[in-house]
């Protein structure tokens, strides 16, 4: 293949192919931070007609997960993309609703809840603490979620090989200490 290209060299040529095609759709190039191109699904990029819904800075696919849950502002109005979100992936919540407090938000896009919960022992007629951890996907739509919150997630499909759930609402809370140990009934 020849070096030049209609009088443009290759580099100038590959630049401009590549930003073109970024300025096609909503995602900026601060969103394209992976090798892939990163796109809704559920957007066609060239189309006449469009399926999903036009916001105040282009044209964005989202839905209502149900369960009275409301969309979060940033779902619809962000430009992340994300294919695990409830509210712009594909991804449905059916199952279990749970809630629990974050413990950790180490991982990308992944947050672990403690569940706490009171287990009868008969022999001594009493109760005794004990606790689970759940992880959960969460969407760059809670990016402001920290550990201590109280978390409300839905079942989904497996989305990996531990997370089976996906993070639908968060509340703020103030929690002195360590969140680690500490032990809460919701």
């Amino acid at each position: 293949i020849n070096a030049e290209y209609m009088g443009t060299p290759r580099s100038k040529q590959s630049f401009f192919l590549a930003h073109t095609h970024t300025h096609s759709t909503m995602a900026t190039v601060a969103d394209q931070t992976e090798k892939a191109f990163q796109k809704q699904d559920a957007v066609f990029l060239n189309s006449k007609r469009l399926l999903a819904k036009k916001t105040s800075k282009g044209i964005r696919y989202y839905k209502n997960v149900g369960l009275g849950i409301k969309t979060p502002k940033e779902a619809i109005d962000g430009t992340y993309v994300d294919k695990k979100c409830p509210f712009t992936g594909n991804v449905s919540i059916r199952g279990r609703i749970l809630r629990g407090m974050v413990v950790s938000t180490k991982m990308k896009r992944t947050v672990v809840i403690r569940r706490d919960y009171l287990h009868y022992i008969k022999k001594y007629n009493r109760y005794e603490k004990r606790h689970r951890n759940v992880s959960a996907h969460c969407s760059p739509a809670f990016d402001q979620i920290k550990e201590g919150d109280i978390a409300t997630v839905g079942q989904c499909r497996p989305l990996s090989k531990t997370i089976r759930f996906n993070v639908l609402k968060y509340e703020k809370n103030q929690v002195i200490g360590s969140v680690k140990k500490q032990f809460r009934l919701f």
